[in-house]
């Protein structure tokens, strides 16, 4: 009795990962960049499950595969996320506090900080 013979050929998947001219990763057919599903997760601590009720517009299939190419390319979105955040971090520096926060911190209804809350002020 002969073995059967079986043949194996890949099976294309309908959610796709696409990298626009800038080499960002988007999640195909969404408004939706990769990074955005992967802070989710590392942010929250979201599941797929929950990042979907969160984000009713992506598919569970959506969010794996952004979870899927997350982690075939962790090193360099992982060091994408990082640029941004410093980016952001620079940005608020020059910007400097709003005349709002100002006007707040002169109220005395606004404290700096970690520390205010540590001397029972309002904060």
């Amino acid at each position: 009795m002969s073995m059967p013979t079986t043949t194996i050929r890949p099976v294309p998947l309908e959610t796709r990962i696409l990298l626009d001219h800038r080499g960002v990763a988007w999640v195909e057919g969404t408004n939706t960049k990769v990074k955005e599903i992967v802070l989710d997760k590392i942010a929250y601590g979201w599941s797929p499950e929950e990042i979907h009720f969160q984000h009713p517009h992506l598919s569970l299939a959506h969010i794996h595969a952004a979870l899927a190419y997350y982690h075939e390319h962790k090193e360099e979105l992982d060091a994408e996320i990082e640029r941004d955040y410093q980016e952001y971090l620079e940005l608020r520096r020059q910007a400097g506090e709003s005349p709002m926060a100002k006007r707040l911190r002169q109220a005395g209804l606004l404290c700096q900080g970690y520390a205010c809350m540590m001397d029972g002020e309002r904060g």
